[in-house]
Parts: structure tokens; C-alpha cells; sequence
């Protein structure tokens, strides 16, 4: 065989697309909105990655959903027209929500409060499918080792954890503080008797 007619068939099926434009457009159209009402129905944790098992479920679903995205379709054109296409929908649809405020929350749902005032809620926890041990794992990798340094954990609608830190009582701050400087009286009072001596 010719070398002009293996060049002409690599460079066609990198090129030509063997789908209509129509179909090329619309199947990441239909396969984003699917994803994306999946990913609301079965809530924050998905997108939080809180243990292996989500997130061998996220990195297979990408996976699952090619064919369906590019068809029978591999060349690089179609290929480009469909990441194309996600990108150009994901775009629209932000910024259609950005617009719609009363939409994006209803869409994106509201946060969840896991920890107030240093306890753990354990129905809203339990509505989030997570254990205590995952949120302790999250509290652990933001810097907070026991429960009681945490005054508010909230699970937020796009997966991330909102954690704010317990702040001493008034009382106490000012309780150090005497002792601090009950502490710097009694080594100066130690020095002087010293220097009496």
C-alpha cells in the first residue's frame, strides 16, 4: 500500500468526525445535565472525596460516561467538539445561576451544619452518610485535634468544609492573663529578696 494512502487514512481519522455535529453537541449536553442532577441527588459527599470508596466512584464515572459522550466517534475533532461543548454548557450554566441567585441555592442546595459550639449533630451528620470518624479525618487534616477546639463545622454545598476555631471564654483570657502577670510579680519579688541577700 501506498505511503500518500496510510498518511491520507491517519490524518482522516484523526480529522474527519464520524458522528453528525448535532449528535457530537448534544450528547455532552445530555451526559453533563445527567451528571450534574445525579451529583445533586446524591448530595455533598460525593463531591467532598471523604474516603476511597467516593472516590473511586468519581474517578470511574468519568470513565463509565466517555462512550456516551463521544459515541462511536475517536477522532480528535469530535473529541474537541465534545470538550467543547462541556466546557461551553458549564460556562452557561454558572453563569445563568451567578444571575439566579433563588436558583443556585436551590440547585446547589444549603449548607450543613455538623458542629455547633463543639458538638456534633448527629442527624444532620447521619443526612450526609458520614461517620464520625470521616469528619474527625477532617478535622484532623485542617489542624484541629480534639472536638472541643472546634466551635462550628458546616458541610458546604459544593464539598468543602467551612471549620472555625473555638475561641477561649473571656473569663479565661482574662484569668491567664492575671496569672501571667501574678507570675512576673512572684520572679521579680524572688529577684529582689535575692538581691537583698
Amino acid at each position: 500500500m501506498p505511503e500518500w494512502v496510510v498518511s491520507h487514512a491517519m490524518w482522516k481519522d484523526i480529522f474527519v468526525v464520524m458522528a453528525p455535529l448535532l449528535e457530537k453537541v448534544l450528547r455532552p449536553v445530555v451526559v453533563y445535565l445527567f451528571l450534574v442532577a445525579l451529583l445533586r441527588i446524591f448530595g455533598k459527599r460525593e463531591l467532598a472525596q471523604l474516603n476511597p470508596f467516593d472516590l473511586v466512584v468519581l474517578l470511574s464515572l468519568s470513565n463509565t460516561v466517555q462512550n456516551a459522550i463521544i459515541g462511536n466517534d475517536n477522532s480528535m475533532t469530535g473529541g474537541l467538539i465534545g470538550a467543547l461543548t462541556l466546557l461551553g454548557v458549564n460556562y452557561l450554566v454558572v453563569r445563568f445561576l451567578f444571575r439566579h441567585q433563588r436558583l443556585d441555592q436551590l440547585f446547589e442546595g444549603k449548607p450543613t451544619v455538623l458542629i455547633d459550639r463543639g458538638h456534633i449533630i448527629e442527624k444532620n451528620l447521619a443526612s450526609e452518610l458520614m461517620t464520625r470518624s470521616e469528619l474527625m479525618t477532617v478535622l484532623h487534616r485542617q489542624g484541629f485535634f480534639q472536638l472541643s477546639e472546634v466551635e462550628r463545622c458546616v458541610l458546604e454545598p459544593g464539598g468543602g468544609f467551612a471549620i472555625k476555631r473555638r475561641e477561649p471564654a473571656a473569663a479565661d483570657v482574662r484569668f491567664n492573663k492575671l496569672i501571667e502577670r501574678l507570675n512576673l510579680v512572684d520572679e521579680k519579688l524572688e529577684r529582689l529578696l535575692e538581691s537583698r541577700s
